[in-house]
């Protein structure tokens, strides 16, 4: 196992609004390592680690600790649970899956009508969510409703797995970038850098960019660094020209997405050091889908922001894949950025 640490933040249950676990296990591995940690309002956990006094600015790394996932809507008479999306969920993906339920984790399974009574004109057709159930073993409402309530998260059961240089896993989006930050808090010698250095686990990414503005409207950042987990698309079954990322090819840094384009300066200095220090990257190439770095330029003066990531394939899925040397180099790549400081010299 090359990840442990990794499995265990992907294995932890945390759709929105539900990240509490996630946050605890974070809390627990950071705590005696920073000169001060708390968890807000919201529930973002916040972290500081001081320089040594020779420079006022404050670096903001950031990574939202929520995953995609589903949530009860309604308890059906035959004791089945009905669910909504929480975050962008493919109902395709969901078919024959293992989730868990609620806060005790109850173990159920989404199930679908067998081809064998299917009419063969639907085979091909995306079924609607609505028609999809999670059944738990119940057989009446009485029983499911003494333990399931409206509201109750769903997250996937996909024990986390290596395969040689590959990893499988439910939410590597966005406990890769989780990882990133604990990592580069562990390399930080006492006091080694001029600025002080603030870490931010945010909550709430996946339904609107929620927590991120929260807490650097608490840190005042002068820039923000913003750890990520995209889309691959080198999937077998796409046209290359479709393809947002590879799998193998290093670091994914963006220069624009959805409602932002990334501060030039910033986006040169990550390249720029990448290239100085022979680590290989990419570009994505498609401008779909964004990050917290969104928000960021949205609250106070506006704050600058780069944004690296770990690519991704079947990302939003209970089977993400991620190559963990892509991984690995990010990790690489934001230590140095750190220990360098030249992104707050924009």
């Amino acid at each position: 196992m090359k990840l442990k640490r990794l499995k265990e933040l992907c294995e932890l249950p945390g759709i929105s609004g539900f990240e509490e676990r996630v946050s605890s296990y974070i809390m627990e591995v950071v705590k005696e390592k920073v000169d001060s940690v708390w968890t807000d309002t919201v529930g973002n956990l916040i972290a500081v680690r001081k320089g040594n006094g020779k420079s006022s600015k404050r670096l903001m790394l950031l990574a939202h600790t929520d995953e995609v996932g589903l949530m009860v809507k309604k308890i059906n008479e035959d004791g089945t649970l009905s669910f909504t999306n929480i975050g962008g969920v493919d109902p395709r993906v969901l078919i024959g899956k293992k989730v868990l339920v609620g806060e005790n984790l109850t173990p159920g399974v989404i199930g679908f009508e067998a081809i064998h009574t299917q009419d063969p004109s639907s085979l091909l057709k995306t079924p609607n969510m609505n028609k999809l159930k999670i059944y738990l073993g119940y057989s009446r409402k009485e029983e499911a409703s003494e333990k399931h309530r409206i509201g109750d998260p769903v997250s996937f059961d996909t024990p986390y797995k290596e395969i040689g240089d590959y990893a499988v896993a439910k939410s590597f989006d966005d406990r890769t970038g989780c990882e990133v930050l604990m990592r580069v808090l562990e390399s930080l010698d006492e006091k080694a850098v001029d600025f002080d250095v603030y870490f931010a686990w945010v909550v709430q990414e996946e339904v609107g960019l929620r927590g991120s503005g929260v807490a650097a409207k608490q840190i005042k950042p002068d820039v923000a660094l913003v750890f990520e987990n995209t889309t691959a698309g080198d999937n077998p079954e796409l046209p290359e020209y479709r393809w947002a990322t590879s799998l193998g090819k290093g670091p994914v840094l963006t220069f624009a997405h959805s409602g932002l384009v990334l501060d030039k300066k910033i986006l040169d200095t990550i390249v720029e050091t990448a290239k100085n220090n022979s680590i290989e990257f990419q570009y994505k190439s498609r401008i779909a889908g964004g990050t917290d770095a969104a928000r960021l330029a949205k609250v106070m003066a506006g704050v600058p922001s780069g944004v690296i990531s770990t690519p991704s394939r079947y990302i939003h899925s209970p089977t993400s894949v991620i190559n963990v040397n892509d991984f690995l180099k990010v990790v690489e790549l934001a230590t140095i950025l750190v220990k360098e400081g030249k992104v707050l010299s924009r």
